[in-house]
């Protein structure tokens, strides 16, 4: 299984909506935004089946990376991380950061602290989810 950059929205969107909305609770409001237009959006398929997605943005000197979800029944098996490195090395090599940012759950946080993110900032609620914001210095 390997990543790849997609304008696959509807595969990205069915993913999101199942581990969001459906299992997650998130309304849908909270889960739909104006961003996906602007994003890279990133998706692993098995076979045809779709299993995981991310997207990543850009706001000045900051990479971010957002909306990362692999289905239930394949995570465990470093998804959901490689999602993760493949963003991290996407903007490296780019060279248009400077950082790269994401808003993690909290209960997340000891995963994102392993690909090299740190916290910083208070808790704050997203989608009735307590979050933080986490970050990587080129």
């Amino acid at each position: 299984m390997k990543i790849e950059v997609t304008d696959d929205l509807a595969a990205c969107h069915a993913l999101r909506r199942e581990v969001f909305i459906v299992e997650q609770d998130i309304a849908e409001d909270d889960e739909w935004d104006d961003l996906d237009d602007q994003a890279l959006q990133l998706l692993i398929r098995d076979g045809a089946r779709p299993i995981a997605t991310a997207r990543l943005l850009w706001e000045g000197d900051t990479g971010k990376i957002g909306r990362v979800c692999v289905t239930r029944d394949y995570r465990g098996r470093g998804l959901g991380a490689d999602l993760i490195r493949f963003g991290l090395d996407h903007f490296r090599t780019e060279g248009r950061v400077a950082r790269v940012m994401l808003g993690a759950q909290c209960h997340a946080i000891p995963f994102y602290e392993k690909l090299g993110f740190a916290a910083f900032g208070p808790e704050y609620d997203d989608a009735g989810i307590p979050h933080r914001d986490m970050q990587v210095i080129l």
